[in-house]
Parts: structure tokens; sequence; C-alpha cells
């Protein structure tokens, strides 16, 4: 199989080749002690499909015949590169070997690279053995099935400069004897395992480290002070941990620092002003953690960060006006904290900015004008916040925004009419008091792909010039009082390969029925996956057309006036994990096929008609979602009668 070439692995690559290239010429055979090695580590190998070890033969030269294997002037293989990642002509081939690692690679005594990443299937531990091999100064394993501990001969590896474990099974705590020891370390890989205990203090030891990734594990307590004694740091993430406490005011040493990842922790204490120090940084990612307080003003001395990411925190306070002087800034993440006050007009000075995310928080006040400056921008969520906007600030029309997301703002009255001549894909005006009809002009907005009118007072139908929207592929009108047909909205144009439906709720609406037979077979609902149109008055039956939507996964119909039988069809839309049909005039049984859909998770048909046995099924669905249907019995209701 051919991959696109990563930029990881384009490195990994040229370490590689200049591992063979510098690799003195040989002048004697292949070592029988390092032949012997070699052997006995493809013989604990059960799998190779694409022949990497094809030309390790006993009766060949292991330094001149052997793929993957390079040696120097006496004969000792100082090289060992089986990976499963590995170019060819103009491409890079992906394979895979299964097998164990033997431990008798611990008496390759010379190697100094070594490099047996992505064969995805190498499994068991990581042999303690491999302690033996002082010259070793490459170690890639990642990408495999090892598991067990690092061991604790790892610590006699001191020439070690680049150690990669990513992507394993790899448990237990890492021991501050090993980690304190690999002083030559500049890389270190760990993400993607289990780790656990805490990130041992002895780390502040590895002065030379560039790279520390330890993302996707069970590492908990705090990040130890002494992180701030590693000045080459560019890359640091431990994110996707159990990391607990404050930062460390010391972290604002790590001047080189270019990446910070530490989201989806559990992280508390306040942001040190002493962040002021990390002039390098670019990207600092530090969402979903317990982080209180407020944003210190030396933020603003920050002046390469491009991203700034800390939403769901406990952040408090205003916004420091000093956030203007990051002009590198091209995305700002602030929603689900508690920031209060008004916006700062200085963001309208972060000319590169392109994503403002400050939804859900305290803000109130006026939106400053000053935004209407950021030509770069896309994205704008102010959505959730006491803003009590009235109407939407007339400058808006002046941007070319993608994304305009303003929910829960105060806006009242009618839509603004420069709505229709804008560029805008994604509107979100939900849960306000907007009201009057929903105007033609909607059907000049052809670039809208989701559309969120939910939580409002409209109250009309809706024009026929809706058809136009041939890209909407998410809408959300539930909760107002639109009227009229469906046909309007399941019969809009596309524009393939978009424009097909993911979403619909139009629930809670005056909107009439019957539902059209042939709505499963409307290119517009082809893709559709949640069908939501309960507490409509649409009477009619439910189509058996439903069952050809494929990808169909929610379907709710409550309290929408429909009789007739539940079709069998409808087990057709094999995807279906939610069925709600309750408070309806159902009658007839319900179909086996129906309730015995594979993904079913909630299921709902109360306060029906329904008569019969219940069939058998594997889902747990509670008795109450089969109550009031006076005809129905079995299980979970009382049994049958005849039974």
């Amino acid at each position: 199989m051919e991959i696109a070439v990563s930029s990881k692995t384009l490195s990994h690559l040229f370490i590689l080749f200049l591992a063979f290239y510098f690799s003195t010429p040989i002048s004697e055979a292949c070592h029988r002690i390092d032949k012997a090695a070699l052997l006995d580590f493809k013989n604990k190998i059960t799998s190779d499909p694409s022949n990497l070890l094809k030309s390790w033969t006993s009766s060949s030269n292991c330094c001149t015949t052997w793929e993957g294997v390079a040696c120097d002037s006496s004969g000792r293989v100082v090289n060992l590169s089986r990976p499963g990642l590995f170019s060819g002509d103009d491409s890079i081939t992906d394979t895979y070997m299964s097998g164990t690692l033997s431990p008798s690679l611990g008496n390759l005594s010379f190697l100094r690279f070594l490099d047996l990443s992505n064969l995805k299937e190498l499994a068991g531990p990581l042999p303690p053995e491999l302690g033996r091999l002082w010259h070793l100064t490459h170690i890639f394993l990642d990408a495999n099935k090892l598991n067990g501990s690092i061991p604790k001969t790892f610590r006699r590896l001191v020439r070690l400069q680049k150690l990669y474990l990513d992507g394993n099974y790899l448990s237990g705590v890492l021991h501050s004897t090993v980690i304190k020891s690999l002083t030559s370390l500049s890389e270190l890989g760990l993400s993607g395992n289990q780790f656990s205990g805490s990130l041992p203090s002895s780390i502040g030891k590895l002065v030379l480290l560039t790279k520390l990734d330890a993302h996707g594990n069970k590492i908990s307590g705090s990040i130890p002070p002494g992180i701030g004694k590693l000045k080459s740091l560019n890359y640091f993430d431990l994110s996707d941990n159990e990391i607990t406490g404050s930062l460390p005011s010391s972290m604002g040493g790590l001047s080189e620092l270019v990446l910070l990842y530490l989201s989806h922790n559990q992280i508390t204490g306040s942001i040190p002003p002493s962040i002021s120090g990390l002039s390098s940084l670019q990207f600092c990612w530090m969402s979903e953690n317990r982080i209180t307080g407020g944003i210190p003003a030396s933020i603003g001395k920050l002046s390469k960060l491009q991203r700034l990411i800390l939403e769901n925190n406990k952040l408090t306070g205003k916004l420091p006006s000093t956030i203007g002087n990051l002009t590198s800034l091209t995305e700002i993440y602030f929603s689900d904290n508690y920031f209060t006050g008004k916006i700062p007009s200085s963001i309208g000075k972060i000319q590169n900015l392109q994503t403002l995310d400050l939804s859900r928080n305290l803000l109130s006040g006026s939106v400053p004008p000053q935004i209407a400056n950021l030509r770069q921008l896309q994205t704008v969520d102010l959505s959730f916040n006491p803003l009590k906007l009235v109407s939407i600030p007339t400058w808006f029309a002046k941007m070319n925004l993608f994304k305009l997301m303003l929910a829960g703002t105060g806006i009242a009255g009618e839509l603004p009419g420069w709505l229709g001549s804008s560029t805008i894909g994604v509107l979100d005006l939900s849960s306000n008091a907007l009201t009057g009809k929903l105007p033609h002009w909607i059907g000049n907005m052809t670039n809208l792909s989701f559309l969120n009118l939910s939580n409002n007072g409209f109250h009309s139908a809706v024009p026929v010039e809706f058809k136009n929207l041939s890209l909407l592929m998410d809408l959300d009108l539930h909760s107002n009082n639109f009227n009229g047909h469906l046909k309007t909205i399941l019969t809009k144009s596309v524009q393939d390969p978009l424009g097909r439906f993911n979403s619909i709720d139009l629930s809670g609406n005056m909107f009439m029925g019957p539902i059209d037979e042939s709505i499963g077979e409307k290119p517009s609902m082809s893709s559709i996956q949640s069908l939501i149109l309960s507490y409509n008055p649409l009477g009619g039956s439910i189509p058996k057309s439903l069952g050809k939507l494929g990808e169909l996964q929610v379907v709710e119909l409550v309290g929408n006036g429909i009789s007739g039988a539940i079709p069998a069809e409808l087990g057709g839309a094999v995807k279906l994990e939610t069925i709600k049909l309750s408070r309806n005039k159902l009658s007839g049984g319900i179909p086996d096929k129906v309730l015995n859909l594979d993904n079913l998770q909630e299921f709902d048909v109360s306060q029906n008609q329904l008569s019969g046995r219940i069939p058998p099924h594997k889902a747990k669905i509670p008795p109450s979602a089969f109550m009031d249907n006076p005809g129905l019995c079995g299980s979970p209701l009382p049994p049958c009668k005849n039974s």
C-alpha cells in the first residue's frame, strides 16, 4: 500500500539514510555473535508478508547482503533498520511484521541505530537486554504492540539521543533512575501508551531535550518545576493525561518552546505571569482543564503566538487589552469560561486573526466595531454571552465571514437584509428573540451549509426560494411557529457531492404533512443521519421509503398525529440508533426487523394504539417505551394472555 509522506516520516527516513551513508566501509565478514543475534531475532518473527528479512540467511554475510543491516570496519553491526514504513521508487511502502523482540538483540554490543518502528504487530515486552547496548544513539520502536514497562536497564543507555516508543501498549511508571541517566537525550516520544505515575522531577536533568511528547497516557501528578531547566525544549506535549496541580512559574524559562499542548488534563491554579518568558511560543493549547484566575497581561509579550486555545476552563476576569499585541495570532478559542466585562477593542489590531471564539462566557456590553478591521477573520462566535445586542451590528456586513455564531446574545426583531448578500456559510442565530417571516432573500445565501434559527419567534412558511440552498447540509428550525408544507425543505436542490442533508430538526413548529411517501428517494435526503420532525401536525403515515436512507441514525416523529402501521421497511435503515414514535395513533404490531436493528439503542413507541406481542430483542429497552398501548404484551411488559 502506498501512502502520503508526512514530515515526521521524511525526517525519520533522512536519519536512516545518514546512518547508512556514514557507516564505515566494512573490511571483514559479519561477526558470528552479531549474526547469531540477528538470526534469533528473525526466528522470533512469526509473519513477514513483505519479506523484510528474506535476505537474512545463515549462508550469507550479514554486513554485505542483509537488507537493513550495516556494519563497521571490523564487521560489527552498528545499524539495524527494518521499519514498516520505508521509501521505494517515488513512494513509501506500508507493511508489518508479527512477532516479539528477541533478547538476543542485546548481544549486538556495537549497535548505534535501532529502527523497528511502524511494524504494527510487533508485540511482547522490551527486553531488558537492550540496556547492554550502551553505544545506542537512536531507538525507534514506535507504532507497534509492545507491552510491559521500560526496563530499568535502560539507564545504561547514556549515549541515547532519540527514543521513540509512541503508539504501543507500554505501561508502568517512568522510573526516575532511568530518566535522569539519559542525559544525551534530545527527543523523547512516549505518546499513545498507558504510562502512569508522575513525570519524574529528574526530567530536569535532560538539558539537551528539544522534544518531549507523552500525550495520551495516564500520567498524573503535577508538572515538576525542574521542567524550566530544559532551555532547549521546543516541543512539549502532555495533553490527554491526568495531570493535576498548577503550572510551575519555572515554565517561563522555556524561551525556545514553540509548541505547548496541555489540553484534556485536570490542571488547576492560574496561568503564571512568567508565561511572558515563552518568547518563541507559537502554539498554546490548554483547553479542557480546571485553570482559574485571569489571563495575565504579560501574555501580550508573546509576539510569535499563532494559536491560543484556552476553552473549557474556569478562567475569570476581564480579557486583557494586551491581547491586541499578539499580532501573529490566527486563532483565539476562549469558549466555556467565566470571562466578564467588555470585549477589548484592541482585538481589532490582530490583523492575522482568522477565528475568534468567545462563546459561553459572561461577556457584556457592545461588540467593538474595530473587529470589522480584521480582513482575514473567517469565524466569529460570541454565542451565549449576555451581550444584549438587540440587533446584529451593521458593520458585520462589511466583513467576508464564513461562520457567524450569535446564539443567545439578545438579538430581536427581523433578520437584517444584508445577510442576503453575505458570503456566510455557517449561521447560528438560535435562542434569540427574532420574529417575523423567513425572508425570500434567504434563497440568495447560497453559501450556507449550516443554518440554525431555532428557539426564536418566526411565524411563516419557508419560502420557495429556500430550494436554492444547494450547499445546505444541516438545518435546525425547531421551537418556532413555522408553518406550511415540508416539501419546500425536503426537495431542495443539491450541488454534488455537497448539499445533501446531514441533519434536520423541525420539531416544535406548525408544519403540515403528510410526509412525502418518496422522502427516502429525494437526492437531498440520501445522506441524512438525523431527522427530527416531532410536535408538528403532520398526520398521514410513516413513509416506507425511510428504510432506504442508509445513513439514517436518528428518526424522531413524536406527537405528529401519525396513524397506520410501523412499516417493516424501516428496518432497512440499518444504521438506526434512535427511533422515537411516541404520542401518535400508530396501530398494528411492532415489526421484528425494526426492533432488532443491530445498532438500536433508544426506541419509544409509547402512547399509541399498537397491539400484539413485542418481538424478542437484544436492545435494552425500558417498559416505559411501550406503555399506553393497550394491545401490546410480552417482555418487558406483562406476558401475553395466550402464552
